[in-house]
């Protein structure tokens, strides 16, 4: 039977069908993991098309679908034009966001009467808010993440490169559960530390060295994502100044966030504090983003997002400070927003460390 929420889509958008190919929106709406191929929704047909690689997947996974097993890009076209000439198709909504051109002008040209109609993220909305089962999946992630944070602070150490402190959080949190990482982990020491998406080098760790830590993980196909800087060795004054300003930004976010609130009015609350502070040119990126299957979701806290936040949307809440030349802090948790505040996913301790 079709979801509900589906139908109200082909409904709202006077579709005839739907074709998903986005490999997120698939897992979500069939259950499938495998992401290669495509989900034809209709009123009265629900069916999953992939190739010989996944159908033994598919049919463990995608509970109630059709399982139909193609060979290549024109038999792929052909099934689904066969359905649509079945069903008298006439208007088919597609995923734009997700499909390239070519594969566009493919479907367009190998089912002539059919009218594409461009979906935006229509599908996409469907996993903004979050149920019980995907809030206990995503909790255990960043719980893993917390596990690997206490034990990178075990080992690091002045001579570690960046690439070994990426290594061993990833060891650890496929050791303690983690299917894979969510992200590409992102260690940046010394001066690198001022580039918020750094990429982890051969480069040294030094004893004084800004060294922040961006990572993430998935269990049971649902993400993670948490920051920390920590100094190794001792920290100056200045560096203490920047790590106070973000911490404090960090806090006033987590403690104004909840249901009800625009994701600009969160964002607006930790850049007020990072501005007066005088480092506006030194905090270029939006406050947070939603997680789920995918590491970067809608709705986002930022300057131009305006969407109302609702009960059981997940946020991270990661203020930075980023200087040119010295180094630059980030501190991120992940949230579920809730009626009257938030619950906090990540546990890690948040006061500035030196280890």
């Amino acid at each position: 039977m079709l979801d509900k929420r589906i139908s109200e889509i082909l409904k709202e958008k006077k579709l005839d069908a739907i074709l998903v190919s986005d490999p997120f929106n698939m897992r979500y709406i069939t259950g499938f993991r495998g992401g290669e191929g495509y989900v034809y929704l209709s009123e009265q047909r629900q069916v999953l098309l992939t190739d010989s690689r996944y159908t033994t997947q598919a049919r463990d996974e995608a509970d109630g679908f059709e399982i139909v097993q193609v060979d290549g890009t024109a038999d792929y076209i052909k099934r689904l034009y066969g359905f649509m000439q079945e069903e008298n198709v006439k208007v088919l909504g597609f995923e734009d966001e997700h499909l390239i051109y070519v594969s566009v002008k493919s479907l367009q040209d190998g089912c002539p009467g059919v009218e594409f109609a461009a979906l935006g993220g229509a599908l996409n909305r469907l996993r903004i808010i979050k149920n019980e089962a995907e809030l206990k999946a995503l909790r255990q992630a960043e719980h893993v993440g917390d596990l690997a944070f206490e034990e990178i602070l075990k080992i690091i150490r002045p001579g570690m490169t960046e690439l070994q402190v990426a290594a061993e959080l990833e060891y650890s949190m496929k050791k303690n559960g983690a299917v894979r990482t969510s992200f590409e982990t992102i260690v940046a020491s010394g001066i690198n530390s001022a580039m918020p998406h750094a990429i982890p080098s051969e480069k040294k760790i030094e004893s004084g060295d800004f060294v922040t830590m961006d990572f993430g993980c998935m269990i049971d196909g649902y993400c993670s994502d948490m920051t920390r800087t920590i100094v190794v060795g001792k920290a100056d004054e200045k560096q203490k100044e920047i790590y106070n300003i973000v911490l404090q930004a960090q806090l006033a976010a987590l403690d104004a966030v909840k249901a009800g609130m625009k994701g600009s009015e969160v964002d607006k609350v930790a850049r007020d504090i990072i501005y007066s502070a005088g480092y506006q040119e030194c905090f270029g990126h939006g406050l947070g983003h939603s997680v789920g299957l995918f590491i970067h979701e809608d709705p986002r806290l930022s300057p131009k997002c305006h969407e109302v936040l609702e009960e059981n949307m997940i946020q991270t809440v990661e203020p930075g400070i980023y200087v040119p030349g010295f180094g630059g802090v980030r501190i991120e948790d992940m949230i579920i927003v809730k009626k009257d505040g938030h619950e906090n996913l990540t546990h890690s301790p948040k006061e500035l460390l030196e280890v």
